[in-house]
């Protein structure tokens, strides 16, 4: 087994190797820390797509998520470790219902908004929270979901809230008028701005302090579950101690990247999405950020006012965002001019949007890699270090990473294997699924599923998903080495590549492609593609669709191409 880690070579020479004892006991710790430290400054300014906004201080952060924990156990009645479900898009009030919870010494169950009802009634049932913070334009799903959980008490909040009388009466007309997105709430509910009024009225900082006896690195904050984009999604615990390690390894390794008290983010990317939760709320908020939260990125001219009003330092993002900014014309005319870094992750960067973001806007996209399971981070591209384009960076301290064969064992630099990884910030295992941790932590390791290489420099390029190889004729092909190919066609916006049944090579290899106005022809595509990938590799079939679908973050779910692929025969032009 290698012990040797030749990454360390190539950490900047202010980043030690090891984390030091964590400076919180718990997040809680964390967050009234940072709110002492800055204060007055504001935290989060909520931009909505034509520029009205809010804002809220670090201060007022700080006092209406001790009012939430309060109503939590004092009003509800929680007691510790309850679970508390929470779903709302980015908003003013996702940051106090989050800090809330975990004053409150209960589990924050991060839930996508836009979940059916039959996903809502798994993810409560099989999380058992009693306690569901909504948005109210979704309510109406809550009749048929509330009977078949264990939900009982039900806090409904407004896209607005925080916002000025005057511009939040502007947003519920509209709500109500023009685009009639509230529906009527049938069921029983606490409005947000009520349940802050009861617990502020009982709020008492000798019970606020029991709220946490016990309460430290070990205890379960928040479970956060996988995107189910390789089937069910299943609960990773994520402790105190992991979210703390990860904020602490980032900043760690960003150093002075992230200028305390000065770089203003866009949050595109939803909050309750581990890579923005740890990234954006925890860590910009520990150094003193402020936090431009955008309800939805999409479409993309929803962040067309957030970078025009304001000076933007930093933005958190994906392939598939980059690449849709850079193909709006108000953003590609005046690219932003505070601009200094983006982060990526989520899903592999390609490298024809990394070359045409630095060519645009003159700053670089830094790639990432981590996981729901590893709160996420588990590797990022050093700043201020040597930054090789393509790949997925060295692990951030206190972090070790191989790569295995089939069958268990090492393989060497340049060979991919499966990347299984070890660290403080790897989750406690999933929630009431002991035969799935065990298979994920086999050895004390977490297998991640995602195939890498190491090169002699220890810097790591993600080869593909485990389960996104398709095997032709017995070789192996990776989608993304394809995909990377026909996104560097003119005219190509985006492209997901799945493997589809074939008679006679048992798969063949399947592009959906979206494109822009003139498309690119297939025979363009497949010159590309056979002039830089092996025949095996090249697609049978192009397939040129309006729109391909993504997760909340905007990654590529190849698993529903291959489903729709499955389900019915499709007009394709082959190779």
């Amino acid at each position: 087994m290698m012990t040797e880690r030749p990454w360390l070579a190539h950490y900047p020479s202010n980043v030690e190797h090891e984390l030091q004892k964590l400076p919180f006991d718990h997040l809680p710790g964390l967050v009234t820390a940072a709110s002492a430290q800055w204060g007055k400054k504001t935290a989060f300014t909520q931009v909505m797509p034509n520029g009205m906004n809010g804002s809220l201080s670090y201060q007022q952060i700080e006092s209406l998520s001790d009012d939430f924990a309060s109503y939590l156990r004092e009003e509800l009645g929680l007691a510790q470790g309850d679970r508390v479900a929470v779903q709302m898009p980015n908003c003013l009030a996702y940051p106090i219902v989050a800090f809330g919870i975990v004053k409150a010494g209960c589990v924050l169950v991060n839930t996508n908004p836009l979940y059916t009802a039959s996903e809502m009634v798994h993810q409560f049932s099989d999380s058992g929270a009693t306690t569901l913070v909504v948005i109210d334009m979704f309510a109406d799903r809550l009749p048929e979901v509330l009977a078949k959980t264990q939900i009982k008490n039900v806090v409904t909040v407004r896209i607005s809230e925080y916002f000025s009388p005057v511009v939040h009466g502007v947003i519920r007309l509209v709500q109500k008028v023009w685009s009639r997105s509230l529906p009527k709430i049938t069921v029983e509910h606490t409005p947000f701005k009520t349940a802050i009024a009861q617990g502020r009225k009982k709020a008492n900082p000798a019970s606020a302090k029991k709220y946490l006896q016990g309460v430290g690195p070990d205890s379960l904050a928040a479970l956060q579950y996988t995107g189910g984009t390789t089937g069910v999604s299943k609960g990773a615990m994520l402790s105190h101690g992991n979210l703390i390690s990860n904020t602490m390894q980032l900043l760690s390794f960003v150093g002075n990247h992230i200028r305390p008290g000065v770089e203003v983010v866009i949050t595109a990317l939803p909050l309750y999405h581990i890579f923005a939760f740890t990234v954006n709320l925890l860590a910009f908020y520990q150094r003193g950020g402020r936090n431009l939260l955008l309800p939805s990125p999409r479409p993309p001219s929803n962040l067309k006012r957030a970078f025009e009003n304001y000076k933007v330092t930093w933005l958190t993002g994906v392939n598939t965002l980059f690449n849709a900014l850079m193909n709006e014309r108000w953003f590609s005319d005046s690219p932003p001019k505070h601009l200094r870094y983006s982060a990526a992750g989520g899903m592999a960067l390609q490298a024809s949007v990394s070359e045409r973001w630095r060519a645009m806007t003159g700053t670089p996209i830094v790639e990432g890699y981590g996981l729901t399971e590893t709160s996420p981070a588990l590797a990022f591209n050093p700043f201020g270090g040597l930054n090789k384009d393509g790949t997925i960076g060295i692990p951030v301290p206190s972090t070790d990473i191989q790569l295995f064969n089939e069958a268990g064992k090492p393989v060497a630099v340049g060979e991919p294997g499966e990347l299984v990884a070890k660290g403080p910030q790897v989750m406690l295992g999933y929630w009431n699924k002991e035969a799935e941790t065990k298979a994920a932590m086999a050895g004390g390791w977490f297998r991640t599923g995602d195939i890498a290489q190491m090169d002699s420099d220890g810097y790591f390029t993600i080869v593909d998903r485990k389960k996104d190889m398709i095997l032709v004729s017995g070789f192996n092909v990776y989608p993304n080495e394809v995909e990377e190919q026909i996104a560097a066609v003119p005219g190509v916006l985006e492209v997901g590549v799945v493997g589809v049944p074939d008679d006679k090579s048992g798969e063949s290899v399947r592009a959906y492609v979206v494109a822009t106005a003139p498309a690119p022809s297939t025979e363009t595509i497949l010159a590309q593609c056979r002039e830089h990938l092996s025949a095996y590799k090249v697609p049978r079939s192009i397939v040129f669709v309006d729109e391909l679908p993504k997760s909340p973050i905007g990654k590529i779910l190849r698993r529903q191409l291959r489903d729709q692929a499955l389900a019915a025969p499709t007009t394709t032009k082959g190779a």
